[in-house]
């Protein structure tokens, strides 16, 4: 099992992937807030995407957020390192992501 801090540093690296990203591809006009809830550590993060830019990243959840993304630490982990495959993952029913289908499509792209 992963940390509090590893996840918390995980979402930092992604963050920072993301901006690479959209210097490269330009940036996407999507704009959410976003819960990273981790129930094997009883934790949550919740931060803003704009623009394809996760930002504001902070400790706690966000019951009202757009989108919610639901995983174990070692998930989380292996999902923001590339190693797992969103697509699978929420096939298995590895992670959960709650938003509405067109978010899914952009988050997609984003990742």
């Amino acid at each position: 099992m992963a940390t509090v801090d590893e996840c918390r540093q995980a979402l930092h690296d992604l963050a920072a992937r993301l901006e690479r990203n959209a210097e490269t591809r330009g940036h996407l006009d999507f704009d959410r807030t976003l819960a990273c809830r981790v129930p094997d550590l009883e934790t949550a993060f919740h931060g803003k995407l704009a623009g394809g830019l996760l930002t504001d990243i902070a400790d706690g959840d966000d019951p009202k957020a757009k989108i919610a993304l639901i995983a174990n630490s070692d998930d989380l982990l292996a999902l923001i390192a590339g190693r797992l495959d969103i697509t699978r993952a929420i096939a298995s029913r590895q992670i959960q992501v709650k938003a509405n289908p067109f978010d899914l499509l952009k988050l997609r792209k984003l990742l």
